[in-house]
């Protein structure tokens, strides 16, 4: 999966690995479409936002019972760098909430499903107080189950959604199936459930869909989760200065490729070149769109798409990119093997692998470090970044659900949304002391049995603000955090920011062949002329009429960006 495409970053391996213990991730995915099924009043292509959202937000009300190692700033995630201490555990749910009802849930699930009597279940279960019994489904053909699931008239009480699986009659689907949460959870009456008073508010602006708050979600932060990730080792050794432009870039890469001692500078360089010429977003079509002089512009028709391209179709020629890069289809094998072997010294991808190659390598590789690239402006000053939406997997209650039920849902989400540092957090992530994870020297690591019992479960419900706690390479987390503060300074909300906007399903395809095409271009095998021309095509196939229908949407709504 790539940062660009329909189904985003790395997130589905991300979500199978246990690093969503300590780092929740997410981030928004395009709806798509809006066709068919359901029979609920809301609308089933646009967006509520403005006023008419403020009615239906939760109140905020920040959490106090732990205090992070880093506070969030310029929209990061909170960092935590302490050593674990079971003694110093909060309790952010001092009482059940759950009234003891079943609740089934259906789930994306990476792995092999544990037994449903397992040890983690049965805790869960008790310190909720209610009996949730799970229908995990193979998340490599979630979206097949899903459709299916949402057309038949067998819908479980609870229902995940990622924002990736939102296509074709999905969204209208969630309109039609789920639940109103509003009289639950909007205003004043979230404080009932104080986890989830505390997740941000542009998180739930996320989980209004047809003109309901309908979902629960899992947040993440707006900065940008692609970073430019580097041998810092090697730097060091040899002498190398983190480049500051476009042109510092080129240079040192060129020092640093070497065909004939099987070393090369970086692989496919495209989404840092993006963030580098300031181009807006790729990764859902509705944050593509920003309003320039009272006009809406998307990304592919700015001279900064084309300029970013023509960058990396330089690097490609100039033979300072790893011939895997040059073969495939942007980085979809893994780098990490032969980034680990010094095959190549930069990439990018999705920064929970700084936390995940560090851990890889740590005992048999101690030399090696892997750090955080800033990056930079394509003229060496400022890069202008633009905002990620604040959420992307969503938890959603079956229409027909009764109260009893839909509060023993929000019980549920309560302790799963329940901070780092919290028991109940504890619980959620790691399951149970001494069967599922003990914990050396600090360092929380999960038992045999906890890698069976304890994957992608709970953890889809809800989540607590995004987080990033590495106690075992606090020095990781400290720079996963501050390289968030430092971009969140230079990143923008676009018009559509923070919305949840369903475009109609004639526009479904549009713009789907562009990466393609930039995956062409920057190799050589196609020219800027033909984006160009793909963009002229664009415009009279509906590009052109599609900004007028975001025009209207936005007459009507106002932009939730500031």
């Amino acid at each position: 999966m790539t940062p660009n495409a329909a189904s985003g970053p790395s997130r589905r391996k991300f979500l199978a690995s246990t690093a969503v213990a300590t780092a929740a991730v997410a981030g928004g995915m395009p709806l798509l479409s809006a066709c068919g099924g359901g029979s609920d009043g809301g609308s089933r292509d646009g967006t509520t936002s403005g006023k008419d959202a403020k009615k239906l937000l939760p109140a905020y009300v920040a959490g106090n019972v732990v205090t992070p190692d880093i506070p969030s700033k310029n929209g990061s995630a909170v960092g935590f760098t302490s050593k674990l201490d079971l003694a110093d555990l909060k309790t952010s749910v001092p009482k059940k909430l759950g009234k003891g009802g079943k609740v089934t849930i259906m789930s994306p699930f990476w792995g092999s499903p544990p037994k449903e009597d397992n040890a983690y279940y049965k805790a869960m279960n008790d310190l909720i107080g209610v009996d949730v019994v799970w229908q995990n489904q193979d998340g490599n053909t979630y979206d097949q189950k899903l459709g299916a699931v949402l057309a038949s008239s067998e819908v479980p009480d609870v229902v995940v959604v990622p924002g990736w699986n939102m296509t074709g009659k999905i969204p209208s689907a969630i309109i039609g199936k789920f639940a109103d949460l509003g009289p639950y959870l909007s205003g004043d009456a979230v404080k009932d459930f104080p986890n989830l008073a505390a997740i941000p508010t542009d998180a739930w602006q996320r989980s209004i869909f047809g003109g309901k708050l309908r979902g629960l979600p899992m947040p993440s932060s707006y900065v940008t989760g692609i970073v430019p990730l580097y041998r810092q080792d090697i730097f060091e050794k040899e002498g190398y200065e983190v480049p500051r432009s476009c042109d510092e870039f080129m240079a040192l890469a060129k020092e640093a490729t070497s065909a004939k001692a099987k070393r090369w500078a970086c692989l496919d360089m495209k989404w840092t070149a993006f963030n580098a010429f300031g181009v807006l977003s790729g990764n859902e079509k509705s944050l593509g769109w920003n309003q320039v002089d009272g006009k809406l512009i998307y990304r592919i028709e700015t001279d900064e798409y084309l300029e970013a391209l023509e960058w990396t179709r330089k690097l490609f020629a100039a033979g300072v990119v790893h011939p895997d890069a040059k073969l495939g289809k942007s980085n979809a094998a893994d780098p990490g093997p032969k980034f680990a072997a010094g095959e190549f010294l930069i990439y990018n991808q999705d920064s929970s692998q700084w936390w995940s190659r560090t851990a890889e390598q740590a005992t048999q590789n101690p030399e090696f470090k892997i750090w955080g690239m800033d990056i930079f402006g394509h003229d060496g000053g400022d890069p202008t970044l633009w905002a990620q939406n604040p959420a992307g997997i969503f938890a959603f209650v079956n229409k027909k659900a009764s109260e009893s039920v839909i509060r023993d849902v929000l019980a549920i989400a309560n302790v799963t949304a329940a901070p780092y540092g919290t028991k109940e957090y504890m619980a959620t992530n790691y399951g149970v002391e001494g069967t599922h994870y003990a914990v050396k020297d600090g360092v929380p690591t999960k038992t045999d049995q906890g890698n069976i019992d304890v994957m992608n479960a709970y953890v889809m419900v809800a989540s607590p603000a995004a987080t990033i706690a590495h106690p075992d390479f606090p020095e990781v987390a400290k720079g996963q955090v501050e390289w968030q503060q430092r971009m969140g300074a230079f990143t923008r909300k676009p018009t559509f920011y923070g919305m949840q906007v369903t475009e109609p399903a004639r526009y479904t395809n549009l713009s789907n062949d562009f990466e393609q095409l930039e995956d062409d271009v920057v190799r050589g095998r196609k020219k800027i002329s033909d984006v160009q021309q793909a963009v002229s095509d664009w415009k009279s196939k509906g590009g052109d009429k599609l900004r007028d229908w975001y025009k209207k949407l936005l007459d009507e709504n106002g932009t939730a960006a500031s």
